[in-house]
């Protein structure tokens, strides 16, 4: 679909671009968590999400969709944070299944220690849950929790 409207086109840019620091967040503190404790890709990569959650809320309510304010925040942020359980629920699923075999991969084809194997598929399996989400997160929000603006010229 081609956004001819350039109002509409400008609040997509924005909030891909709102996207791309949360992806920044996300993949930061999961990598922390991951090299720093013990604890498995399906919990650190839950806790970078939230933080990007929040982050991604902030900007697209205050940017992205400055004159959305047909609801209160808190309003908004709890149809922001349900869209956002359903992407974890996409997102589990992928961290979980994919990720052992994609670290099969980095291991079996490039021989590579389990560490070096670990941080390339986590790495990978994050971008692609990432990938599969953000869709999900763009269209749901854009039309239930952001409904309350122009529509799509």
């Amino acid at each position: 679909m081609i956004i001819t409207d350039t109002k509409e086109r400008n609040r997509f840019f924005k909030f891909a671009l709102v996207g791309a620091i949360g992806a920044a967040i996300d993949f930061g503190v999961m990598n922390l968590l991951s090299h720093f404790t013990t604890m498995p890709l399906v919990y650190a990569g839950t806790i970078s999400f939230t933080c990007a959650v929040f982050s991604n809320f902030i900007w697209n309510r205050f940017w992205t969709y400055p004159e959305s304010r047909s609801r209160t925040l808190f309003s908004q942020l709890g149809m922001f944070f349900l869209v956002n359980l359903a992407g974890v629920a996409i997102r589990i699923p992928t961290l979980h299944y994919l990720e052992p075999p994609v670290l099969n991969f980095f291991e079996g084809v490039f021989h590579t220690s389990h560490k070096i194997a670990e941080f390339y598929a986590n790495n990978l399996t994050l971008a692609a849950a990432v990938g599969v989400v953000m869709i999900w997160n763009f269209f749901v929000n854009r039309y239930w929790t952001y409904n309350d603006i122009d529509k799509i010229s």
